[in-house]
């Protein structure tokens, strides 16, 4: 089977230019850099998608409907496949806000799913919203070896845990590559049910500890 499930992470916004933990849904909404990062992606895809899938976030549903726009397949919202919450520190840009979440979500990465910013999401919590809508894509579009790519638009956090988890991807490579906007994960159903991680951002396997790690910028 060819056909990959494609985590791609929204065009840039306003939040990440000024470095905000801007996690509510609907947030805020992409600058016109990240506007023309959503059309190139959707211009240079190899073939449109079997399904085109986003978050109900604004940055999301603006990206997905350029690809729409782009490859005439209709986007569609998934429910509880927006960013990671973060509580009392939304809206925040400060070095401690965003060390304290860097704190937590790399403890995520070494198992510690019980781990919460103050008022916002355990790792459990992400994985509960994430995995089923996962396994019901998986029913949905891999089970029949038919071709042809289906495209999920999410946020880079929800989509590093969830590369993680479904997959042999470990720390230090998973806490040291952040995704730039429009970046893409890429995952291969296995017959074991199974995910294989074929693409992370710019890196193909193999994926080690000895990759150069990148500034983290682990918000959108």
């Amino acid at each position: 089977m060819s056909a990959r499930l494609i985590l791609v992470r929204h065009g840039e916004t306003e939040g990440n230019v000024a470095k905000l933990l801007d996690t509510r849904v609907p947030g805020l909404p992409l600058t016109e850099r990240g506007v023309a990062q959503a059309k190139t992606l959707g211009a240079t895809l190899a073939a449109p998608p079997r399904a085109l899938y986003c978050s109900a976030a604004l940055r999301a549903r603006q990206t997905a409907s350029y690809i729409e726009e782009a490859t005439g397949v209709a986007a569609q919202v998934l429910d509880g496949t927006y960013e990671v919450q973060v509580g009392e520190m939304e809206g925040q840009s400060s070095a401690a806000a965003h060390d304290l979440f860097q704190d937590i979500y790399h403890a995520w990465h070494e198992g510690e799913l019980d781990r919460r910013p103050p008022g916002g999401e355990s790792g459990y919590e992400v994985l509960a919203r994430f995995l089923p809508v996962i396994e019901q894509l998986r029913r949905t579009w891999f089970t029949d070896g038919a071709d042809g790519d289906v495209l999920l638009v999410i946020h880079g956090a929800a989509m590093r845990l969830l590369a993680r988890v479904l997959t042999d991807i470990r720390p230090p490579f998973t806490t040291n590559n952040h995704l730039d906007n429009t970046e893409t994960i890429e995952l291969l159903p296995r017959p074991d049910r199974g995910w294989e991680l074929t693409r992370w951002g710019r890196f193909t396997p193999p994926f080690g500890p000895d990759t150069e790690p990148q500034q983290d910028d682990p918000m959108g």
